[in-house]
């Protein structure tokens, strides 16, 4: 058995997992990220490695997965807009630091990599993982290989534009996929209907402690999940942006599958039915293809600790 760590970099925090070769993890340590430091965020991902190489010894390589543009030689992550990299040469500084190879992923890769080897897309060669959180996160699967692209910074779907001139993204550009089908979209949908329609939106607002701004995602959830007509409708909304999304996703790359993830995923048949709908609604040639499966994904918050690290054991 071989074993390897998985690092998972955000904004907020750290976490890492000792991963074995059947993807488990047998342990894990969370770490807040000092974000705004690159030299001490290295040295709290150093810090993790070593914690766990104490507990486990035979360690044979670090995965590293990070929100933001990773060059193609998989050391240096080009831009993290919620991390203080621009450039940064992190393979060399952590390695350095706790002595074993390092691999430097996007960590919509390592989340896509690890749902192909060992959660919903086992047994596709041909998958597309859309991970529906703050914004859209992806990545691609094509004949069993992870596509990167030729500068490595491939499969950012989110930044596909979706309406000419549309809203505001913090990419730069306007209209891209990530404001209409995310899950900050679909809490601004809730809260739009809240400030317009407070009668309409009033279990919304008695979640949200009375105020269009105390309306978050979970509290759309459990307002769909008890029938709220509002709550619903805001699903359907996003719903139909994912769906559109996924069918001209379908039509450039035609996968057998695709896996959703991130935050938003964890409301199940709510999002997944309309979604479904929309798509066969939307895809070119309807009646004269096969649908590709939609599923959720299976591993959750750790699917990016696992694929980092079997994507370093892979190296």
């Amino acid at each position: 058995m071989t074993l390897t760590i998985g690092v998972d970099v955000g904004g907020t925090k750290v976490a890492a997992g000792v991963v074995d070769d059947r993807g488990r993890i047998l342990d894990k340590v969370r770490r807040p990220t000092p974000s705004t430091s690159p030299h001490e965020t290295a040295r709290v991902i150093a810090e993790v490695v070593e914690v766990l190489k104490s507990r486990f010894g035979e360690v044979e390589a670090v995965g590293l997965g990070a929100a933001g543009f990773v060059d193609e030689s998989r050391a240096t992550v080009l831009f993290a807009p919620n991390l203080a990299w621009r450039d940064e040469p992190i393979k060399k500084k952590v390695e350095g630091e706790v002595g074993l190879p390092v691999v430097v992923e996007n960590d919509g890769n390592a989340i896509a990599w690890g749902e192909a080897k060992f959660g919903a897309g086992r047994g596709e060669d041909h998958m597309i993982l859309v991970a529906l959180g703050t914004g859209i996160g992806g990545g691609l699967i094509l004949g069993g290989e992870l596509y990167r692209g030729r500068f490595g910074i491939g499969a950012e779907f989110g930044h596909y534009r979706v309406v000419p001139d549309g809203r505001r993204c913090g990419c730069g550009n306007r209209g891209c996929w990530e404001q209409y089908a995310s899950g900050n979209a679909l809490v601004a949908e809730a809260r739009e209907i809240a400030r317009v329609s407070p009668a309409l939106a009033g279990r919304l607002l008695e979640l949200g402690d009375g105020r269009p701004e105390g309306i978050s995602g979970p509290e759309i959830t459990e307002a769909a999940r008890e029938g709220d007509s509002a709550a619903l409708e805001c699903f359907r909304t996003i719903a139909h942006w994912v769906g559109q999304g996924l069918a001209d996703l379908a039509a450039i790359l035609d996968p057998g599958a695709f896996v959703i993830g991130g935050g938003l995923s964890e409301a199940g048949d709510l999002l997944l039915e309309p979604t479904r709908e929309a798509f066969e609604n939307a895809l070119t040639g309807r009646g004269h293809r096969t649908f590709a499966d939609i599923r959720i994904a299976e591993l959750g918050p750790d699917a990016g600790i696992v694929g980092a690290a079997d994507l370093a054991r892979s190296r």
